[in-house]
């Protein structure tokens, strides 16, 4: 067996270790990832530092995204100066402190945090007792401000579990169906004429009919391109929830137009987020907003109810297709909607503008733009909402 072969020694189980941690940092690697990584390192050899790096993040990072996770997570494990000849001597590697002056993403923090806990139970247990005592106060006032994308595995499903709880009250309008009622404008003679026939004729009283109320009727669209992964599973929870018992046709949409409505019938919305796993084809791919909504029109614009519909169009804006199929479906999609409001994570930056292409596009159609990166803003959404409906009426 040569030196320094990954399949012997402390070698392996270090690389095992690493991609382990890896994957408690979000990045989806399985087994057989593992494996070629270690076939990897047995053809590249660890004499050259950037050769060992290059050939696990080829073996175990499969999305952009995650390059920095992996940037920053290698160089915890393999910290020690001397790292060439601790690895041909396969020594345990050291991650005690990230690269000074380069602030370490959480994920990567809670993954070195789980690594330590998990050779120290007593610690672990600690440290779980911590943290249940600390979210009912001050972590919890924190992760209500803490944008989506910035949340360690942990902390994002705790916020994901909070999401669901938030409720969406939106405005009710006037249906074109009525009901008896007292202040209604129209006189019911059918019941008029019954309550007549009970008095011999004579006309008692005369009951009148008004205009039912009923719920806005919505369409979302969800983008879960790359540069909106981690909104998209969030904000899909989120409205599964608070959408509930209000008329809805949900799609998703990247490079592909995504029909959700079969899995959003579900009622536990871990089912519902399963299933539209398995629906959606093209999840952390580009954006082509344009080349979806000619599929939603198309193939779907029987789902839109008259001019009452309200848009809810979620996105960075990032669009890839050409600006003049994107303007010419969405002078449709206004033509044939209520309102179209645009939640826009990337409200998070002050100053904003819609600067690139697609964003400038997008904003010169929407009625309204408004902020969810965070709990607080979800909790907002109704009555911003409600606002921007006052204005447009």
């Amino acid at each position: 067996m040569l030196l320094g072969d990954a399949r012997s020694g402390k070698l392996s189980d270090n690389i095992t270790g690493f991609a382990r941690a890896l994957r408690r940092a979000g990045l989806p690697i399985d087994a057989a990832r593992i494996s070629l990584a270690l076939a990897a390192t047995q053809l590249i050899g660890v004499q050259r530092k950037n050769d060992f790096s290059a050939a696990l993040q080829a073996c175990l990072v499969s999305r952009q995204e995650d390059l920095v996770v992996f940037e920053q997570m290698f160089a915890a494990f393999f910290k020690d100066p001397e790292l060439t000849r601790q690895l041909l001597s396969q020594l345990l590697p050291k991650a005690p402190t990230g690269t000074p002056g380069v602030p370490r993403k959480s994920r990567v923090q809670e993954a070195l945090a789980a690594k330590t806990k998990l050779n120290d139970p007593h610690k672990a247990k600690e440290d779980a007792l911590k943290l249940d005592a600390a979210m009912s106060a001050s972590d919890r006032e924190r992760l209500q401000h803490a944008d989506f994308q910035s949340l360690s595995a942990s902390e994002f499903n705790l916020v994901e579990k909070l999401a669901r709880q938030v409720k969406l009250p939106l405005p009710r309008i006037q249906g074109r169906r009525t009901r008896l009622g007292g202040k209604g404008a129209r006189i019911d003679w059918a019941k008029t004429m019954q309550l007549a026939a009970r008095h011999e004729g004579e006309i008692w009283s005369m009951p009148r009919r008004q205009r039912s109320d009923q719920a806005l009727p919505l369409l979302i669209l969800v983008d879960i391109s790359g540069s909106m992964e981690r909104y998209a599973r969030l904000l899909l929870a989120f409205l599964h929830q608070a959408t509930r018992g209000s008329p809805r046709q949900i799609f998703a949409f990247g490079t592909d137009l995504t029909d959700l409505n079969a899995a959003f019938k579900l009622r536990d919305t871990d089912d519902m987020l399963n299933m539209a796993s398995q629906q959606i084809q093209d999840f952390a791919g580009g954006t082509q907003l344009g080349k979806s909504l000619t599929q939603l029109r198309t193939a779907h614009a029987q789902k839109l109810t008259g001019k009452r519909t309200v848009v809810l169009l979620i996105s960075d804006g990032l669009d890839t297709g050409t600006a003049q199929a994107l303007d010419s479906e969405l002078v449709w999609l206004n033509r044939h909607t209520r309102s179209l409001l645009w939640l826009n994570p990337l409200l998070r930056f002050e100053g904003y503008a819609p600067l690139a292409t697609g964003a400038r596009v997008l904003n010169q159609h929407v009625d309204g733009m408004l902020a969810i990166h965070n709990l607080s803003r979800l909790e907002e959404l109704a009555s911003a909402m409600t606002k921007l409906f006052k204005l447009h009426t």
